[in-house]
């Protein structure tokens, strides 16, 4: 087993940690930067293009699908590279399982993309990827662990099964870490999926995320200490820990830099006029990747770092939860299109794509600075936890209201239309 070290980073100021990680944005970069234009031209060849219409999708002419195979490649080269970073032994890498089931996700979307797949057969490829990230990287077990340490005062709750004079041990927070992940990538990756609606749009909100998250994780990793890369390697299996290491700190600054890196490259050719749009491929895999990055940060079961980190991934959220109360209140299925979203809106009211674009830019990062400095408020006990559960609850719970309000207004418009 690997003995609990001194904090790994105790000598590293923020730029000295984010230096020694920057080759993975570069790789990342430099291989989304070659790989997208190649992909293009392969979409372009084989008809894989979303064609405009008259509704919602007003780009002037056919763009070429499976720009998420080129974000792929760029995350996937980054993840490579940072495998040959000589960081401390107590970080681990990027789990095999979260690749395996980038893989899964990534599959799902290039499906639907150029076949087209049942809604049920794109949830079932999802949690797929979910099962992958819980149950073999125990990714998400320390947050659920937490949830029910509310409830019931113990984390780690489970029994004996007895069959056929076999005895066999339920682990009731390892499932309940299960249906957390399941939650969290259905739920991401579907709130990605929806914001990517305009050129641009979703790239460069996800590099913003990145790049928020990327803070958070930096600063939690400056604050390691001996105790807490003990409570954390008291959590893992034997396996982990003689493979891999104790802490995620080095896998979340990975993948925060390699998407970074990837939507970096990807926005020359995905921002107005776009030659190559990400399809449900792209979407799908930058909603999961950000995922799980935030499921990452409460690796000690910190429950407060998770909801900062949803705060960073916050217009996503905005965005979807907006959408689900205006059509509920409208009498509308949640996953009803429409053309009301916030890019419509700003879209309208500002005039042109790369106005709106920017402006949903901005509010992301307003609210990925919002999620930063709680989570750096709570690092040095300037703020307390609660503090974070109740700005996150004033944010979405003012977000669901909003949302009640304009499906109010819809439905009296088209009352009084009629």
């Amino acid at each position: 087993m690997i003995a609990t070290v001194v904090t790994p980073v105790g000598d590293w100021s923020l730029w000295g940690l984010m230096a020694s990680y920057l080759p993975v944005l570069v790789a990342a970069w430099a291989a989304t930067l070659v790989a997208t234009p190649i992909i293009r031209s392969i979409a372009i060849a084989t008809n894989v293009v979303d064609r405009p219409d008259d509704a919602r999708k007003l780009h002037s002419r056919p763009i070429a699908y499976l720009g998420g195979i080129a974000v792929f490649v760029g995350l996937i080269v980054g993840i490579a590279v940072s495998y040959t970073i000589d960081s401390p032994i107590s970080f681990r890498p990027v789990p095999m399982s979260v690749v395996v089931a980038m893989m899964a996700v990534t599959a799902t979307g290039f499906i639907d993309d150029v076949w087209g797949l049942d809604p049920w057969f794109k949830t079932v490829g999802l949690l797929v990827a979910a099962g992958l990230m819980s149950l073999y990287g125990g990714i998400g077990t320390q947050t659920a662990a937490a949830f029910l340490a509310y409830f019931t005062g113990n984390g780690q709750i489970g029994f004996d099964l007895s069959i056929a004079g076999a005895v066999w041990y339920v682990n009731i927070t390892e499932w309940v870490g299960v249906g957390l992940v399941a939650v969290f990538v259905l739920g991401g990756c579907n709130a990605s999926n929806l914001i990517d609606g305009l050129d641009g749009l979703l790239s460069g909100t996800t590099m913003i995320i990145a790049g928020g998250l990327l803070m958070i994780s930096l600063l939690m990793t400056l604050h390691l200490t001996t105790a807490s890369l003990g409570q954390i390697e008291s959590t893992l299996s034997q396996h982990i820990l003689e493979s891999e290491g104790i802490t995620l700190a080095g896998a979340r600054t990975s993948l925060c830099m390699a998407v970074i890196g990837a939507t970096l490259a990807f926005l020359v050719y995905n921002f107005n006029p776009a030659q190559i749009f990400l399809g449900d491929t792209g979407s799908l895999l930058l909603g999961y990747t950000c995922v799980t990055i935030v499921l990452m940060l409460g690796e000690m079961g910190q429950t407060h770092f998770v909801l900062a980190g949803l705060i960073v991934f916050g217009l996503p959220i905005v965005d979807t939860v907006l959408a689900i109360f205006r059509r509920k209140v409208q009498g509308l299925p949640a996953s009803s299109p429409d053309a009301n979203h916030l890019h419509h809106i700003l879209k309208r009211s500002l005039g042109t794509v790369k106005l709106a674009v920017i402006g949903m830019w901005s509010i992301e990062a307003v609210l990925a600075s919002i999620g930063v400095a709680l989570a750096a408020l709570s690092l040095t006990h300037e703020l307390r936890v609660m503090g974070i559960y109740l700005v996150f609850i004033m944010i979405f719970g003012g977000v669901a209201i909003a949302g009640t309000v304009m499906g109010r207004r819809a439905m009296k418009a088209r009352q009084s239309g009629s």
